[in-house]
């Protein structure tokens, strides 16, 4: 399970911008699930290193998920800036295999395969003597044209409750600016609670951003849900109807806009639910309660719009 996002407690977490608000449980797994931007080769090493450094030295089991980037030059990176990466390999610390082997399994990417594969993987360390898995994954076969590859921010979005909230893991999620379009890119790096190596952005490019609660099971949508963000209001609905949480809160309050037809797809994935908990609304807009009197049939499945 070399590529899966990894996140790890070392001098670099002190500049990583989080969102503070909420439990500790939260909080905890909020630091581990990172989202790491980078733009050179030497900025995707000086988040490399540190991190490998660090999980051999807590006797950690560290692996890689490479897909843009050679494992050779992986292993070459570490050994190159001190780090025994020969050593490491041979004693099963560390693990460096491809997006193909893990993420892509079967040529296709399944988040709920992905999420099973998580647990396999801590599971299969945790039998190897160690405590905690750390893993850094390269997202960029995400901007690929695979099957299953718009299922991305779905996946980012579940792991905080499905898998950090509950797994020994760390993971750094690796975004290389060069090869994602920017939109796709803050969608993507908005769905962490974590980030490294945000650049600031030349231009505020309005939208809609959904990132996981840190508090309590659920996702805030801030900014415009109307046609132009369509793909994500899209991907924040999957997230809600897959979501194996029992107990589903959507924060609202952040919304500037909210057309009929993102209402459409959260109510109808509100009701596509395993649960049969109705997904909680806090924050809800004025708008929405002028949809829910004209298309009262879209409340099935929601509780506290009235909030």
């Amino acid at each position: 399970m070399a590529a899966l996002c990894a996140g790890s407690q070392n001098t670099r977490e002190g500049r990583l911008m989080r969102d503070v608000s909420g439990s500790a449980d939260g909080d905890a797994a909020a630091a581990r699930h990172v989202a790491v931007e980078y733009s050179t080769d030497d900025e995707w090493a000086a988040h490399l290193v540190p991190f490998v450094r660090a999980g051999f030295d807590r006797g950690e089991q560290v692996q890689y998920f490479a897909d843009a980037t050679d494992p050779r030059l992986v292993i070459h990176t570490l050994a190159e800036r001190g780090v025994d990466a020969d050593s490491a390999i041979r004693r099963g610390q560390l693990v460096v295999t491809t997006a193909d082997e893990t993420y892509l399994i079967g040529a296709r990417f399944d988040p709920d395969a992905m999420i099973g594969l998580w647990r396999r993987a801590v599971e299969a360390a945790a039998g190897q003597g160690y405590g905690n898995l750390r893993v850094i994954g390269e997202m960029s076969w995400g901007a690929r044209h695979i099957t299953g590859a718009e299922r991305l921010l779905e996946y980012e979005l579940r792991i905080h409750h499905e898998v950090f909230e509950q797994l020994p893991l760390t993971a750094w999620c690796f975004y290389d600016r060069r090869l994602l379009a920017p939109e796709a890119l803050d969608a993507l790096v908005g769905a962490h609670l974590t980030r490294a190596g945000t650049a600031p952005r030349p231009h505020a490019r309005p939208g809609l951003s959904v990132a996981p609660l840190a508090g309590r099971p659920g996702f805030r949508l801030s900014g415009s849900a109307g046609y132009e963000s369509r793909r994500v209001a899209a991907s924040a609905s999957a997230a809600i109807a897959a979501s194996t949480v029992k107990d589903i809160t959507l924060d609202l309050s952040g919304l500037d806009h909210l057309d009929v037809s993102a209402l459409a797809d959260i109510a109808r994935a509100a009701q596509r639910r395993p649960s049969e908990a109705p997904v909680r609304l806090v924050g809800a807009p004025p708008v929405l309660h002028r949809m829910l009197e004209l298309f009262p049939e879209l409340g099935a499945g929601l509780q506290g719009a009235d909030q």
